[in-house]
């Protein structure tokens, strides 16, 4: 081993906590993503480490984004290319989890620090998500038969979790009757997951998923989504994100100490 890297879970990948919050403190907490006091980066700077990599996530309100370039972008593929869509399938949740993992698996190979997600991995995520999932926020994408590409939007349960200390105290007992009021009224979400077979990239896929996921939030309650992680050298996808209307709003970072 030459070098420690963290804090983070069992790879880089995105769905996973990992990093620690450097910027976007005075927003709320989002499902599955560290937020921690501003202090933690100078202890971490103090003992040696050194920034490896940053995160971001971009924020988007129903009102603010570029509805119609993603609805042209989207036509224009649908008329060049032969792709079929659909949403996730509830009834049966671990089998679809489990298609995701394989395209997910196969799309992020590549990218920095990533592990491979083990099937049983995707089972207990299958199961964590149970309660929030919307099917509709979910979109797979095939060609002729094959799935290439699949894209992810998940409620954020913190909004019914978050403490709220009234005066008849905030117990886990509480806090999770609120989730079971609000589940199918959360109006923040996370774009929490996109992967694009390799060979299929550069063809405009993600247009028509992210045409379909918009336009299903519009029909529904949701106001806000946030895009994260992305990786800070993805240029292509920042490109994109602020084109059709995304706004930085927090920063994550990673760091490493040489081990001598």
């Amino acid at each position: 081993m030459t070098a420690l890297r963290g804090p983070g879970e069992y790879s880089n990948a995105t769905h996973e906590r990992q990093a620690i919050l450097i910027d976007g403190f005075r927003y709320a907490p989002t499902t599955d993503l560290t937020h921690n006091p501003p202090y933690y980066s100078d202890f971490l700077e103090r003992y040696g480490f050194q920034k490896v990599k940053d995160y971001d996530a971009y924020l988007f309100d129903r009102n603010g984004t570029n509805i119609s370039l993603v609805a042209r972008l989207a036509q224009r593929v649908k008329r060049s290319l032969k792709v079929e869509t659909r949403a996730l399938n509830f009834k049966d949740l671990k089998a679809e989890v489990r298609l995701i993992i394989e395209i997910y698996n196969a799309a992020w190979a590549q990218n920095w620090g990533f592990l491979p997600i083990a099937a049983e991995e995707g089972d207990a995520i299958a199961d964590s998500l149970r309660l929030v999932i919307d099917p509709g926020l979910v979109r797979f994408a095939f060609i002729d038969g094959k799935p290439i590409a699949v894209m992810g939007v998940i409620p954020d349960p913190n909004c019914a979790l978050r403490p709220r200390w009234h005066w008849y105290g905030d117990s886990d007992f509480i806090r999770i009757l609120r989730l079971l009021l609000m589940r199918r009224r959360i109006p923040f979400t996370r774009g929490m997951f996109l992967g694009i077979r390799a060979e299929f990239r550069k063809l405009g896929v993600p247009a028509i998923l992210t045409d379909e996921i918009i336009r299903y939030i519009l029909s529904r309650h949701y106001q806000e989504l946030e895009a994260s992680l992305i990786l800070e050298n993805n240029g292509a996808m920042i490109k994109i994100i602020k084109r059709f209307g995304g706004r930085h709003y927090k920063k994550w970072r990673i760091y490493e100490m040489p081990l001598k």
